[in-house]
């Protein structure tokens, strides 16, 4: 300690004073909901409730704390909302005047212009030209398509449940989903179905667009010290990696160039029925100049939106049906209770139609269950463009309000039982019960999910095949329970791995 006294007083006074703000700095914002009077979990200086801040660990925050209930992810407040009647007004009401625009991270890369980052009158643009390629008569069209990938996703069954052998079942999935995506987006048959152990570029650049926030040192930085942000993205950092938004843009220039050089029977053949075509013919039909109007996307914005559509549509995609597999195996009357609807809609293993797998209600009930059980998403995120009172509650100007849809769906006062997958909770009789704020894995209001009932034809249109041919099993190296994934979309830690047993001429 002889080395104290060589330390001037100047130098003390400044030391004790950057330690003062960097403490005062560090918990500034942690008296927000205590001025609100609303409750919630204490924060740590500069981390805030991190640590209890995610999906899984919301069930937690709303058995102690209620349904409104404020956190701290790092330094930003975050006030979570699960009041049916609260999340009517966010979602709906007050949607286009308080609540029309997501987080914005402002590190969004080349995907700046993505529908779902897209905000206010550019969201309105952007969404009004691309609502309807999910139109159902659009998705009735591309059934075929995906028809031709789920029988390559049967067949390529076949051999791991003659041979008994243990499926790891996101590679399968994954494939089949990107197969889809790929050739309802650009017209292009990825093949993956036949390889799905050794994945495609597709998938491999795809998978680098999931990032886990609490971990990603710009978003803590930023979040941390928000004036660096323009300094971040003139340096081009973003949360979406420079070499996949790369590949994709290229993979859209060479494709369009394909279809530049086609002949003009081949380009009429794809206008009405792939997305990418779409996209382009909007442009045609509304000139060069009009890229600033409410039609016609710019080049950039064709691209953000394919590689926003292939990203969102593997990853929920794939992830439902290796849940409803898991689901399924670990349920076996359920699973042997679908398999004897399947049978009576398509008899002998007769090929699936659309009217009719639409019709199935059990199908619908069992794939709501998993949705309900396993939302897509474990939260939505409303930012409060000016100060607004709803239900007694303040909610300041640029509040981040977050939704936690998988606390919502395991609420034991509106799910008895929440733990336990029961698809008649979905039932033509119990479904009228339901508030329809208490079930979001799409979202609702305008904007809600935009690729919603495409992903359900998808799932169900797979789900049905192979059941057809399939029956799913639990084996050693299924895990039991899951361990969830606390960190980004819902899903779990492991892969899910089970084995298949043949069905004979029907599973019933």
């Amino acid at each position: 300690m002889d080395y104290l006294p060589f330390i001037s007083l100047e130098t003390w006074i400044l030391l004790i004073t950057c330690i003062g703000v960097f403490v005062m700095y560090g918990k500034g914002t942690y008296k927000t909901f205590e001025k609100l009077g609303i409750p919630g979990p204490k924060p740590i200086m500069y981390w805030g409730t991190v640590g209890r801040h995610n999906a899984v660990h919301d069930k937690e925050c709303a058995r102690k704390y209620g349904r409104v209930w404020g956190g701290y992810e790092l330094t930003k407040p975050v006030l979570a909302v699960m009041d049916p009647d609260m999340l009517k007004t966010i979602l709906v009401k007050e949607c286009l005047t308080y609540f029309t625009n997501r987080r914005n991270f402002l590190l969004n890369g080349e995907l700046y212009d993505a529908v779902n980052l897209a905000e206010d009158d550019h969201w309105r643009r952007l969404r009004n030209i691309l609502s309807p390629n999910f139109s159902s008569g659009h998705i009735k069209e591309m059934f075929s398509i995906m028809k031709h990938h789920s029988h390559k996703l049967t067949t390529s069954l076949q051999s791991k449940a003659r041979n008994n052998e243990v499926i790891t079942m996101k590679d399968f999935f994954g494939a089949y989903t990107i197969d889809v995506m790929a050739s309802c987006v650009f017209s292009v048959d990825m093949d993956s179905t036949s390889n799905p152990s050794s994945p495609t570029p597709f998938i491999t650049h795809l998978s680098k667009l999931t990032f886990k926030l609490n971990f990603y040192p710009p978003f803590a930085l930023s979040a941390w010290f928000p004036i660096f942000l323009p300094v971040l993205e003139l340096l081009g950092v973003s949360l979406f990696p420079r070499s996949t938004t790369t590949f994709f843009q290229g993979f859209v220039e060479k494709v369009r160039a394909e279809r530049n050089g086609s002949s003009h029977q081949v380009r009429k053949k794809h206008t009405t029925r792939y997305f990418l075509q779409n996209m382009i013919n909007t442009q045609a039909a509304n000139g060069p100049t009009n890229k600033t109007q409410n039609k016609g996307l710019t080049d950039h914005e064709i691209i953000s939106q394919v590689t926003m559509l292939l990203f969102a549509g593997y990853e929920t995609s794939a992830t439902t049906l290796v849940l409803l597999a898991y689901s399924l195996a670990r349920n076996p009357e359920v699973m042997k209770r679908l398999q004897v609807e399947i049978d009576s809609t398509f008899p002998n293993k007769g090929p699936v139609q659309y009217e009719a797998l639409m019709q199935m209600e059990y199908l619908d009930s069992v794939v709501s269950e998993c949705l309900r059980l396993y939302p897509p998403a474990g939260r939505l995120e409303r930012i409060a463009k000016e100060t607004v009172k709803i239900n007694g509650v303040t909610i300041p100007k640029n509040m981040l309000v977050m939704i936690p849809v998988y606390a919502l769906h395991h609420d034991p006062e509106l799910w008895p039982e929440p733990e336990e997958f029961k698809p008649d909770r979905f039932s033509k009789q119990n479904k009228q019960n339901i508030n329809q704020y208490t079930y979001l894995p799409f979202g609702f209001g305008p904007r809600n999910c935009i690729g919603m009932c495409f992903a359900l034809v998808m799932v169900k249109l797979a789900l049905v095949e192979v059941l057809q041919n399939y029956s799913f099993s639990v084996c050693e190296e299924t895990e039991i329970p899951l361990t969830m994934d606390p960190h980004g979309s819902v899903g779990p830690k492991n892969p899910i791995k089970l084995k298949l047993v043949t069905c004979s001429v029907d599973c019933n």
